[in-house]
């Protein structure tokens, strides 16, 4: 193992292709229980979200797991990839205020059977230049697709396809009460607020399939 290891550290790590996004129209976005949450469905397409699992999937994922909580550290056993795209988001309006933009430390989890991310908060990046990130962005990539098109049928057997159990994002208020629970669907986008006001969440544990996630941070100057 530690001889494939030195070998594969003298080969450049696959490029990834990653796919070209369509600009969307009327994309609505929802507020969750009068709360900083906010999803906004088919804001990726089918065959946009499975392009960038297959890209992803070709760069490689790397192994991301802890023992517990640690330092502040949520419990995660997941795999983390960061993709190197720089730039996604910059015409949506939350609450009147206008996004500049992603955060460039755009990441891709892929969580198998067993797996989930245990209770944690995001905090807030300072980018410099008076940006910052104000929200999670989470872009389900596998899950329960609202819609199917034909060429769905012929993929069924793919991994990205299968129905997924489990996986949901679940969010608390005080005492560790269930303020909002978010199932995963292929395309939806989830945003919450994070920093001080952020909500303590989870992923939790998925029990059939795999989940894919497209992950980064909503910036606002």
């Amino acid at each position: 193992m530690g001889e494939r290891r030195a070998a594969d550290k003298k080969k450049a790590p696959p490029k990834a292709k990653w796919p070209v996004l369509q600009p969307k129209l009327n994309l609505q976005i929802t507020r969750l229980k009068d709360k900083d949450l906010f999803t906004v469905q088919n804001f990726f397409t089918p065959a946009e979200s499975k392009a960038f699992i297959k890209a992803a999937e070709s760069a490689g994922f790397e192994h991301q797991g802890s023992l517990g909580p640690a330092k502040g550290e949520a419990y995660r056993d997941n795999d983390r990839i960061a993709s190197g795209l720089s730039k996604l988001l910059s015409d949506i309006k939350i609450r009147g205020k206008a996004a500049v933009g992603l955060n460039p430390n755009i990441r891709f989890y892929r969580y198998k059977v067993g797996q989930h991310f245990g209770q944690h908060i995001d905090e807030s990046v300072d980018l410099g230049e008076g940006k910052h990130t104000v929200y999670t962005l989470l872009v389900y990539l596998s899950g329960a697709a609202k819609t199917k098109d034909k060429s769905d049928s012929n993929n069924m057997k793919d991994s990205a396809s299968e129905p997924i159990v489990g996986g949901e994002t679940v969010f608390y208020g005080s005492r560790n009460r269930v303020v909002a629970e978010v199932a995963p669907a292929e395309g939806m986008a989830l945003l919450h607020i994070h920093g001080d006001k952020c909500m303590l969440h989870e992923a939790r544990n998925v029990s059939k399939g795999i989940k894919y996630v497209f992950r980064s941070d909503v910036v606002f100057a």
